[in-house]
Order: structure tokens, then C-alpha cells, then sequence
């Protein structure tokens, strides 16, 4: 049988020598597609092995970009100007984007602590880092987002200290709504090389009510208003 083997095999590709172990392998060659490591898988362990930290600020960065984009497009159709005004804010698109690079190394080195002081995933840790989640990361997260992108937009101190004052409150009640259970999902189920990016997955969502808060009054000035007329 073995003989068959080789006479059939070299006579469908006569350059492999007589009584070469190819002759007899299910793997195949090294580089061949059916090599246990592809390309693609390689890729895969890199970005997300070696290069962690650049995949996570460059998902960062993209997503926050998303999110700006369809937060523009919420406006434009909300003020009705989406045929009169069919391109984009792509200064403050760019602002955004980098706002959300700077992100991106704060949340990867945050998670690689929470990780190093609370190993494991037990129920309590998972709540433990919720809580050190929504009380400390996420007011550091708020302060640094509404600064960093008002300066890069060309607002001072003050006017971003302002902007604080002004939204903080209604950004950190949203995100008592969005975050524990995102966050019981990614500390209790998700492997963590992958949570910032599932994170920054979730926050492409939330990057349009971000966005959309920082550049418009109307969603806020309407919640107080609706207040104020079902007092009356």
C-alpha cells in the first residue's frame, strides 16, 4: 500500500524525491493552507498578544470616530438640515477621533490593574470592580473626555470646567444605566486580552450619546423642561 502511495504521489508532482516524509504526511507542507497557523490567525495573536496596546488605541480612536459620525448624523436630522447640509464636521470628527486615542492606553492599563489587585472572576470580584468601575474610572473617564475635547476644539479651562458643571451629572447618570451590567458581562465572561475591545465595542453606542451631549444643549434643556412641566 505504502508503495502505491508514493508511485500515485509522484506521479502527480514528480519533484518530491523518492522516499521523502511528505510522501506520507496529512499535515501537508509548512506554508501550505492547511498550515495549523494561517495568516489571519497570526494576525489575530499578535494584535492581540504583542501589540495589545496599539490595538486597543486604535479601536479606541475608530470607534469614538463612528460615534461622532452618527451623533452628526442625529443632529443634521433632528434639526432637519440633512439635505442642506450633507457633509460632515470633519475638524470636530478629528477632535473626537483623538480624544479617543488618548483613550484608549487609560482603559488598557486600568484593566491591567484592576486585573493585577482583583485576579480572578467570582462574583464578588466581578462586583468589586464594577464599583471601582462606575466610583472611581468612570468620573476620571467623564473629566478627561469633556477637557480633552474641549480643548481640542478650541474652548479654555474655564469654558471646559463650565461644560463639566453643566453635563457632568446628566453623562454619569447615563452611564449608571449602561455600564454595571456591560461591565458584570466583561469582568464575569470575557477573556482580558479582549476587554477593552469589547468595551470600546459598547462604546461605539454610547459614543453617540457622548458626542451628542458634548456638542448640543437640546437633550438636556428638554429632560428640565419636561420636569418643569409636569410640575406645573
Amino acid at each position: 500500500m505504502r508503495k502505491i502511495v508514493q508511485f500515485v504521489v509522484q506521479r502527480i508532482n514528480p519533484r518530491i524525491p523518492k522516499g521523502d516524509k511528505r510522501l506520507y504526511s496529512s499535515s501537508g507542507p509548512k506554508n501550505s493552507p492547511t498550515d495549523d497557523t494561517p495568516t489571519l490567525r497570526r494576525i489575530w495573536k499578535l494584535m492581540f498578544g504583542k501589540y495589545l496596546l496599539v490595538t486597543n488605541t486604535v479601536s479606541s480612536g475608530g470607534l469614538m470616530m463612528l460615534g461622532d459620525v452618527v451623533a452628526q448624523e442625529l443632529e443634521k436630522r433632528r434639526h432637519g438640515t440633512a439635505l442642506t447640509q450633507p457633509g460632515y464636521n470633519w475638524y470636530r470628527i478629528g477632535c473626537m477621533t483623538l480624544v479617543g486615542i488618548s483613550q484608549g492606553p487609560l482603559h488598557h492599563y486600568l484593566y491591567k490593574w484592576m486585573d493585577r489587585i482583583l485576579p480572578g472572576a467570582s462574583v464578588s470580584t466581578v462586583f468589586k470592580k464594577i464599583g471601582i468601575d462606575q466610583f472611581v474610572i468612570s468620573p476620571i473617564f467623564i473629566v478627561t473626555y469633556l477637557y480633552s475635547a474641549g480643548l481640542l476644539e478650541g474652548s479654555s479651562v474655564r469654558e471646559c470646567t463650565d461644560e463639566i458643571k453643566d453635563k457632568y451629572w446628566t453623562i454619569y447618570t447615563a452611564d449608571w444605566l449602561v455600564w454595571p451590567p456591560t461591565q458584570f458581562i466583561n469582568f464575569y465572561f470575557i477573556n482580558p486580552k479582549y476587554r477593552v475591545l469589547y468595551i470600546n465595542a459598547i462604546t461605539m453606542l454610547y459614543n453617540v450619546f457622548l458626542c451628542y451631549i458634548k456638542h448640543n444643549e437640546d437633550l438636556r434643556i428638554n429632560l428640565v423642561g419636561s420636569d418643569d412641566v409636569k410640575k406645573d
